[in-house]
């Protein structure tokens, strides 16, 4: 069981990345976005389908960090579920094109590198909650304000 925590955790191994794994988790996550695009070329925005399982890797990514909290400590760099889950909720309800996918991946990276207004505080949580809830708020403020480019682009 240990394994799955860990491929879960580590999404699917970029975690173990020498080289910025927060980043390459993000950029797993805005990857299958772009190979869901591709296999539904008709896709015109993420929606309930992405929401819903944005919920489900939560709670599973919540799990798998306090599952692996004893034997790797709180909050390790490998864990990069919570960055899939904020580029996720970034592009929410977002034109499926590959400018705002990007934007959204950049913009999400912006708030979860400097945790501006309050994201910083929801990492004092307990737990597998602190590590998601962070990039939770950080995918939030990235949605919020990529919703504000596009509706003025």
């Amino acid at each position: 069981m240990k394994s799955i925590h860990k491929l879960n955790a580590t999404v699917l191994g970029a975690g173990y990345s020498p080289f910025a794994p927060g980043t390459m988790g993000a950029l797993v996550g805005i990857l299958i976005l772009f190979l869901i695009k591709w296999q539904q070329p008709e896709l015109q925005y993420f929606t309930w389908g992405l929401l819903i399982a944005t919920m489900i890797f939560t709670l599973l990514g919540v799990w798998s960090t306090n599952e692996l909290e004893s034997e790797w400590g709180k909050d390790p760099s490998k864990v990069v579920v919570d960055e899939l889950i904020g580029v996720w909720i970034a592009v929410l309800w977002i034109p499926v094109e590959t400018h705002w996918l990007i934007l959204g991946f950049i913009l999400f990276r912006f708030f979860d590198i400097l945790k501006p207004l309050g994201i910083r505080r929801l990492e004092s949580i307990k737990g597998g909650w602190g590590v998601m809830l962070d990039d939770v708020g950080a995918g939030i403020y990235a949605n919020i304000v990529l919703q504000i480019i596009v509706y003025f682009w």
